[in-house]
């Protein structure tokens, strides 16, 4: 069944919004509450009555929203997370987290109202959505970064392959030059045995 919220309801909508729900959880506990009013293609003259009744709670909600919206507008929340091998995040960052960070700056959201362009499960900048009244939304962004912890444990892994590159790569420049050597001495040899062969044919003649 269709209901007009006449109160803001968390999870569900704010002041004016049409939205469906069970008959049972309409009848049994929306409109018995006074949260909401039965609304219906059929009943639009009705309808349009409450949404009139409506108007000056409506401008409120907006305007608070409107103010949420300048408070959230342009804020970096920063995350710091763990990352995997594959460079994604030890879990998702979620609008449940989302909430509490914007919660901890004196700014309380509903996390139902977020939402994000695609999902935080790697490192780097995200924009997210808050949608504070029916046509009022707010934009900020979300900045996850490496745990410093494991940063430092990344730069010493690096390191160290980098040390083990740089003596695997003298060793084998030492072999080469080892093996140079033997082919210079290899080539003395031959160039001394050759000559001393060259003597003894001279001497024979």
């Amino acid at each position: 069944m269709k209901v007009i919220l006449i109160e803001k309801v968390p999870s569900l909508g704010s002041v004016g919004e049409i939205i469906n729900v069970s008959s049972g959880y309409g009848r049994n506990y929306l409109i018995p509450n006074k949260l909401g009013v039965l609304a219906s293609e059929a009943n639009q003259a009705e309808l349009d009555n409450q949404k009139r009744a409506l108007q000056k709670k409506m401008a409120e909600e907006r305007s608070a929203a409107e103010g949420l919206k300048k408070k959230i507008d342009g804020l970096v929340l920063e995350f710091t997370r763990r990352v995997g091998g594959n460079g994604k995040l030890f879990g998702t960052v979620t609008n449940n987290e989302l909430a509490k960070e914007l919660g901890g700056r004196g700014v309380e959201v509903e996390r139902r109202i977020l939402t994000v362009d695609s999902p935080i499960k790697s490192i780097g900048e995200f924009n997210v959505k808050a949608k504070l009244f029916t046509d009022v939304i707010a934009d900020f962004k979300v900045k996850v970064i490496m745990d410093p912890k494991q940063a430092d444990e990344e730069k010493e892994k690096q390191a160290s392959a980098a040390k083990r590159k740089a003596a695997k790569a003298a060793e084998a420049k030492l072999k080469e030059a080892e093996a140079d050597v033997e082919a210079e001495k290899a080539k003395e040899v031959e160039n001394a045995e050759s000559t001393d062969a060259e003597i003894a044919a001279f001497e024979q003649e």
